[in-house]
């Protein structure tokens, strides 16, 4: 072992139980991992430690995240990336690769027989128990053809190296395999704070992995179509994967959307847009088989899309991988696999297999049941929600009640052999640590054979001792290398020498719930900005009063506290039932306001809000996007745990989320064009800074007070809008109502008056694909042109004029009263004829598909 690397490995074995990647049973290093080992030393372990912190905090910025369900530290746990990463080299690869594609078109020829011919159960390779019994068997995609290259485009499966030295097949992924996003992660990431640890090591890049992909999909549309329609499906933001599915879209320039966004129409599958329905050629689905289509799989799912079946029985559009593939994801299978390649290939299986035995014959079940305790035991059709049974850690009771389990239902398991997977280093506390190590790499469908990725994914254990391998569990990863004796080029070349014409994407290739997010996300902006805003100009007024030995329910601050509650909408608050105790602990009630989720309108529900929005559409932003949208959340977080609520507290953290919203606002027009969709944000924002800012004026210029308390509510309404300081330009006087309404109300070319808003309003609306429902598309033209040429014909001489008491002007209020409706109504129209999603078709006859 070179001495270099004593330090590092000080207290990497106690005892020597398992096969390691690096260290050979007499302690001698792998000459594989020697230059790695070499250029780890080099960097010293104090180097490490911040180069692994500097990894965090990467992978933080970027917003690499991994959901974790019932988290107590919250669902966006963050993506772990280990300094070290794992290798192979090319000439143990090479039979890898081999085996993968070998499997893969044997797991290809499967699928083929299943939904055909099925001449693996007329012959007696495998019985119909394993088929029939596994929930991922769908009848309802019994002899479906395709026109695809392979049946089977996308394959993935978990490798673990077994007592033998060599590396075994522990699972096989066909459904929707994840993990190629967070592969190609780690390697930018690896190379972008540690490229020295690349030196004198030839890293195959996986560039032409990802051009083959792009390609492949382009090659699965039916007819062979010049221009493939392609979208990428996803459950959704709160499934586990998500940060991939938008990573992926992102990287690949497809649409990300959910079930909502699609359509069957005369027997196709068409995307939603806000313009039109448009034709979809290829999905490639994040969603599971029997969530696809609720017509004829689970009538629960809102996930997929109803009739979608019906199109790929007419070949109109390709799924990948097709609906059906989770019979593959069968454990039952595993104990035939080497007799189906001697079936279908002529060949025994290249890469080995965890030893099983399929309970359902009696033999076999019978060594089972003799030998429990020593075997590890699962079901055929294991979902994630279900336990393997690791027996030798059972106690008698539920080793028995696993014992009758099975005699109930022999054909239902499957038991293993325990092997011991490889273990392999990890950085931690200045230290190599061994872990147990499962590595995932993919394989992508060509012609007449599959195209494997140079590497892949690798899932190492939480602890030191563990057992499992776990994402779910708090495992990390590492970047998986495999090197080469031959120089490679390190340069990642991800661009696409496309085959088909390039079509630049415009707002007809946004998906409809893409658009309505981010016309709510505009929205939510906005209301998240002038309600901080708001909250901080009372604060200041609060703070003031105190600094002046004053009491906090001075006149002044009585108007103001009561107009919080009628901008924010947040009742009974300052003016409802109630409202005088919440006067006499006014700032119990702003941190409410401020802290509160469940509350509609407070600034806590509003953050709340705003932060699904945008995730919801991180496939669109760039990485300085997400950076100050990651900034805002984690400013937010500190603020819930902190226990300090002080007026001062309390403004700071207002003044820092604002500074961010600010800049937040700033960057979106540098990650996405006008007409790809930034059109809707626009008129989202303008729609609700136009409504808060009515809501505002209706609250402090409606009535009459005496001068000094009508000069603070002036001095107040204009320090919130942050206008205090153009009014002392432009006016150069003393704050008076008629200047104040002809800045805030009536200025053409201030771009925070209202007419100013409503006039950009009214021309992004014309900008908008007129929808093919006419009459509501006229509707959103009509009310925002009422509403603009109503506030063109405003005279500020009759806006100040007061009722016979000579204390409310009635004619200010019935103005913008007139104007909040018209807004709002243009709104609603805007959902009415962009964002209609109501379109749903039901099941005649109650199907159930168990997940359990």
């Amino acid at each position: 072992m070179p001495t270099d690397s004593n330090i590092l490995f000080q207290n990497y074995f106690t005892d020597f139980r398992n096969y390691d990647e690096v260290l050979k049973s007499n302690m001698s290093i792998n000459p594989n991992w020697e230059k790695l080992l070499d250029n780890l030393s080099q960097m010293g372990a104090k180097n490490l430690v911040a180069k692994q912190k500097e990894i965090n905090w990467l992978m933080d910025e970027n917003g690499v995240t991994y959901n974790v369900y019932n988290d107590p530290n919250g669902m966006r746990r963050s993506w772990g990336l280990n300094i070290v990463p794992f290798l192979v080299h090319q000439s143990e690869w090479k039979i890898i690769e081999n085996g993968i594609a070998q499997r893969a078109e044997l797991l290809n020829l499967i699928l083929k027989d299943i939904y055909g011919e099925r001449l693996l159960i007329k012959n007696g390779i495998i019985p119909q128990e394993v088929i029939f019994a596994h929930r991922g068997f769908l009848r309802q995609c019994d002899q479906i053809q395709y026109k695809t290259l392979k049946n089977l485009l996308i394959y993935s499966c978990d490798l673990a190296r077994g007592p033998d030295g060599r590396m075994w097949v522990v699972s096989d992924r066909t459904q929707a395999p994840s993990g190629m996003g967070y592969a190609l992660e780690n390697r930018y990431a690896l190379s972008r704070v540690l490229p020295n640890i690349f030196q004198n090591i030839n890293v195959k890049q996986p560039s032409a992995f990802f051009y083959e992909l792009n390609q492949m999909l382009i090659e699965a549309a039916p007819q062979n179509r010049d221009n493939p329609s392609i979208v990428i499906l996803t459950p959704g933001p709160h499934n586990e994967t998500y940060f991939e599915h938008s990573y992926m879209a992102s990287f690949l320039g497809y649409p990300l959307v959910t079930g909502n966004d699609l359509v069957v129409r005369n027997g196709k599958l068409w995307m939603k847009t806000i313009k039109e329905l448009k034709q979809v050629d290829v999905v490639l689905r994040r969603v599971d088989d029997v969530f696809m289509d609720p017509l004829e799989l689970r009538e629960d799912s809102y996930l997929g899309v109803a009739g979608l079946l019906d199109v790929v029985r007419e070949q109109r559009v390709a799924i990948v991988n097709p609906i059906g593939s989770g019979i593959l994801e069968n454990s039952g299978l595993i104990p035939f696999m080497n007799t189906i390649c001697n079936y279908f290939l002529g060949q025994d299986l290249i890469l080995p297999q965890i030893a099983s035995w399929w309970c359902g014959q009696q033999i076999e079940c019978n060594y089972v049941l003799e030998n429990l305790k020593d075997l590890i035991v699962k079901r055929i059709d294991r979902s994630n929600r279900e336990n393997i049974f690791f027996c030798e850690f059972l106690d008698d009771a539920a080793l028995e009640d696993l014992r009758q389990e099975i005699l109930l239902a022999p054909y239902k398991f499957v038991a293993q052999e325990k092997i011991m997977f490889s273990t392999a280093p990890d950085f931690r506390n200045e230290t190599l640590e061994p872990r147990k190590v499962i590595c995932r790499t993919f394989a992508i469908a060509k012609r007449n054979s599959y195209k494997v990725m140079p590497g892949g994914l690798v899932r190492v254990a939480p602890e030191r001792e563990t057992l499992f391998v776990s994402n779910q569990r708090g495992g990390i990863s590492k970047d998986f290398w495999v090197i080469s004796d031959e120089e490679q080029s390190s340069i990642q070349n991800y661009a696409w020498n496309s085959s088909c014409r390039i079509s630049i994407a415009d707002i007809n290739d946004l998906p409809s719930n893409t658009a309505e997010n981010l016309y709510w996300s505009g929205r939510y902006l906005g209301r998240a900005l002038v309600t901080a805003r708001y909250l901080r100009m009372v604060l200041n007024k609060m703070n003031q009063e105190q600094y002046h030995s004053k009491k906090l329910n001075s006149d002044s601050l009585k108007l103001l506290y009561k107009s919080i509650t009628n901008i924010t909408s947040t009742f009974p608050g300052f003016v409802g039932k109630g409202g005088q105790e919440a006067m006499k602990n006014p700032l119990g009630e702003i941190i409410s306001l401020m802290t509160d989720e469940q509350r509609w309108g407070s600034l806590a529900q509003t953050m709340f809000s705003f932060g699904n929005s945008y995730y919801s559409l991180r496939s669109l932003w760039s990485k300085d996007m997400w950076r100050v949208f990651d900034g805002i959340n984690k400013q937010w977080s500190r603020f819930k745990e902190n226990d300090d609520r002080s007026i001062i507290e309390l403004t700071k953290v207002l003044d820092r989320i604002i500074t961010r919203l600010i800049a937040f606002m700033g960057l979106i027009e540098e990650s996405i064009l006008v007409n790809q969709g930034l059109l809707l944000y626009f008129i989202g924002l303008q729609a609700e800074q136009a409504m808060m800012s009515i809501a505002k004026c209706r609250s402090l210029l409606i009535f009459e007070h005496e001068e000094h308390l009508q000069y603070e509510i002036l001095e107040s309404l204009l320090a919130s809008h942050e206008s205090l300081n153009i009014y002392r330009y432009s006016y150069r006087s003393y704050l008076s109502l008629e200047n104040v309404i002809n800045l805030i109300l009536l200025d053409k070319e201030y771009a925070k008056s209202l007419t100013y808003q409503i006039g950009r309003i009214k021309k992004d609306i014309s900008r908008l694909p007129e929808s093919k429902g006419a009459s509501s598309y006229q509707k959103c033209q009509d009310k925002i042109n009422e509403a603009y040429q109503l506030i063109q014909d405003l005279q500020v001489s009759s806006l100040l004029e007061t009722d016979s008491t000579g204390s409310e002007r009635k004619n200010l209020e019935e103005a913008l009263s007139k104007i909040s409706d018209l807004l709002h109504d243009t709104s609603m129209a805007i959902s009415d004829t962009y964002f209609n999603h109501s379109y749903q078709q039901k099941q005649l006859v109650n199907q159930n598909f168990p997940l359990s």
